[in-house]
C-alpha cells in the first residue's frame, strides 16, 4: 500500500556504521531536507574495525575510526545534514544493551524528532548471499525500543529526568530493509546526492564505483510502484495527527 508522501519537520537517522545510512536511506533523507526537514544523523560505532589490511592491527583502530567519522561528516554535508552524533560503541561487537538504549533515548529526548529511521531488527537474511551484519540488527533493535517505549515513558531511565530530559513521543518509525515494506519514497531526484554521499566513504569503497549497484537497487525497489528509483520502508505510526477542526 502506497501512502501519501510525508515530510517530517525533524527526523533522526540511526545506523551502526559510517556508510550504512548512505547505502540505504540517503535518498530519502536528502529529499526530506529539500522540503525543509532538519535531520540528525546518529552513528553508533565509528567503523573502526572496517579493514582487512594485513598491515593493520589493533593500534590502527583509533586512526581508522577518526577517518571514517570524517568520511561520514563529509557524506552528511553532501546530503545537507548539519548535525552528526557518534556514540563510539565498538565496531563488530555491538549489542542492543540497556546502555545503548539509554543513550539513544537521551538523544531522542534532546532532539525531539517526529520521525526516526533505522533498519529492521528482525531481518537476518537478504537473498541467499548476504547475512545481515549483527551490528545492524543490534543498532536497530536498540533504536526501536528507545523510540518506544523508552523515549515517551517518564519513569523509564528516570535518571534522564534528573539530566533535564523529559519524555518525547516519536510519531513515526521508518524501518528500511524490511520484507514487509508498505511505503515507498521516490528518490529519483536525489539519487545523484545519494551516490555522491556514498562515494565519500573512500576507505571502504577503494577503487569500486557503487553507482551502478545503487541505481539498480533503486530501480528494482521502485519498479512495482511505478517509480524509476525508490527506497522502501515498513512504517510504524505511533501517534496519529489530530484532524484539523
Amino acid at each position: 500500500m502506497t501512502q501519501k508522501e510525508y515530510f517530517p519537520a525533524v527526523a533522526m537517522s540511526v545506523h551502526a556504521h559510517p556508510d550504512d545510512q548512505e547505502f540505504t536511506v540517503a535518498g530519502t533523507l536528502a529529499k526530506w531536507i529539500r522540503h525543509g526537514c532538519r535531520v540528525i544523523s546518529v552513528i553508533v560505532t565509528s567503523g573502526d574495525a572496517g579493514s582487512n589490511d594485513p598491515l593493520k592491527n589493533a593500534a590502527d583502530k583509533i586512526s581508522l575510526g577518526h577517518l571514517r567519522e570524517n568520511e561520514q561528516i563529509a557524506a552528511n554535508q553532501v546530503l545537507g545534514i548539519q548535525e552528526t552524533v557518534f556514540l563510539h560503541y565498538p565496531d563488530g561487537e555491538l549489542q542492543p544493551t540497556l546502555q545503548l538504549r539509554r543513550d539513544l533515548t537521551r538523544l531522542i529526548r534532546i532532539y525531539k524528532p517526529e520521525l526516526v529511521v533505522t533498519g529492521d531488527p528482525t531481518r537476518f537474511f537478504f537473498g541467499s548471499d548476504y547475512a545481515n551484519h549483527p551490528d545492524h540488527r543490534a543498532a536497530a533493535e536498540a533504536t526501536l525500543y528507545a523510540v518506544f517505549p523508552s523515549a515517551g515513558t517518564r519513569l523509564i531511565f528516570a535518571d534522564l529526568l534528573d539530566e533535564g530530559y523529559p519524555p518525547h513521543n516519536v510519531k513515526k518509525l521508518y524501518l528500511h530493509g524490511s520484507d514487509q515494506s508498505d511505503t515507498w519514497v521516490d528518490v529519483s531526484e536525489t539519487m545523484p546526492l545519494k551516490i555522491a554521499a556514498l562515494k565519500k566513504h573512500a576507505s571502504q569503497l577503494e577503487d569500486w564505483d557503487p553507482e551502478k549497484m545503487l541505481v539498480e537497487w533503486a530501480a528494482e525497489t521502485g519498479k512495482e510502484q511505478g517509480m524509476p528509483a525508490a527506497e522502501a520502508y515498513k512504517v510504524m505510526t505511533l501517534m496519529e495527527d489530530k484532524p484539523e477542526s
